[in-house]
């Protein structure tokens, strides 16, 4: 079954940097589309980014200019940069696939998720 693994979240002060990185199993992980979502506490879950299967991104306006996202196919996982951050960045950060995906930001297009990971950044 497809299992998606997010790793990389922690307490950072503002400006500072993380890195997050999903891995997926399961799944021919090119033949996908991956996309980072957030959710602050008594918020939405929010785009953040996305990645077609053919390496075509797309960013939310709130973290353009300061978040990367690439994908590394031979190792199945996306690696989601972010710098510059801001405490209004806190959030647990969730992944998720699409087959075949062309990097939506609507959540209902995304079967598959993982379980998040916490990233809390300090003023």
């Amino acid at each position: 079954q497809v299992q998606l693994v997010e790793s990389g979240g922690g307490l950072v002060q503002t400006g500072d940097s993380l890195r997050l990185s999903c891995a997926a199993s399961g799944l021919t992980f090119s033949n996908y589309a991956v996309a980072w979502f957030r959710q602050a506490p008594g918020k939405e879950r929010e785009f953040v980014a996305a990645i077609s299967w053919n390496h075509n991104t797309y960013y939310a306006d709130s973290v353009k200019g300061r978040f990367g996202l690439s994908r590394d196919n031979a190792k199945n996982t996306a690696y989601l940069q972010m710098n510059s951050l801001k405490p209004e960045d806190t959030a647990v950060y969730y992944c998720a696939v699409e087959f075949w995906g062309l990097g939506s930001s609507i959540r209902e297009r995304y079967p598959y998720w993982g379980q998040g990971t916490q990233a809390t950044v300090s003023p």
